[in-house]
């Protein structure tokens, strides 16, 4: 399999690979430890995996796709989609500016966040909050050390467990238990032990149900105009 490997010597003084604005490359990407964020100004591609080393981050401006895994020592940002045909996994946060996808789990140390919708085929895992803009899918469970947000849904193929609250637009369902506010380094405020949505599917085992009121569509204004 062909590798590209990117070390301090592809980069310039502010870390952007210098080579070529976009990468696409017919194999995997392994970039160097040590180096922070590692910056691609356009989009950065591989056809099999895309990996930082302990120390090093990955930063593009647009997308980031792998046919197979993304794994970074540090954090992955991304002006677009982060889409990995595997897991994405990174010991710092990860930020897309749109949705994030992944065939296998999802799994940062700190927070996970996107401006649209979080989808992974096995669980979601973040230590601090996860955000998205759409909705929150897993196909196995659902875990942040914080709170979980979404301007849709969550759903999840086995549990949700939060330290804070969870929150939903829309839905929250889970196959199994539904746990929020389970917080153990500090006492969590009454508003940070809720899971607020339209609809609740699931046994919640901790935490305080607010159900909010379900939107309908206003009715069309009838026509004044005589017949």
């Amino acid at each position: 399999m062909n590798v590209l490997k990117i070390t301090k010597a592809d980069l310039d003084e502010r870390g952007f690979y210098a080579a070529s604005a976009s990468v696409d490359f017919d194999g995997a990407v392994e970039i160097e430890g040590g180096l922070g964020w590692v910056r691609v100004r356009g989009f950065l591609r591989a056809s099999a995996s895309i990996a930082a080393a302990a120390g090093s981050g990955i930063q593009a401006g647009e997308g980031i796709q792998a046919g197979w895994g993304i794994n970074a020592g540090s954090g992955i940002d991304a002006g677009s989609d982060i889409n990995a045909g595997d897991g994405i996994e990174s010991g710092w946060g990860i930020n897309a500016g749109k949705g994030i996808n992944a065939g296998k789990g999802i799994n940062a140390g700190k927070g996970i966040e996107a401006g649209w919708g979080i989808n992974a085929g096995k669980g979601i895992r973040a230590g601090s909050d996860i955000q998205a803009g759409e909705g929150i899918n897993a196909g196995d469970g659902i875990e942040a050390g914080w709170g979980i947000n979404t301007g849709s849904g969550i759903r999840a193929g086995w549990g949700i467990k939060a330290g804070l609250q969870i929150t939903a637009k829309k839905s929250v369902i889970a196959k199994l238990w539904i746990f929020a506010g389970i917080c153990i380094w500090r006492i969590p405020q009454p508003h940070e032990m809720t899971i607020t949505a339209q609809r609740i599917d699931g046994t919640v085992c901790f935490g305080k149900v607010k159900l909010l009121p379900i939107e309908t569509a206003a009715a069309p204004a009838e026509s004044t105009n005589a017949a």
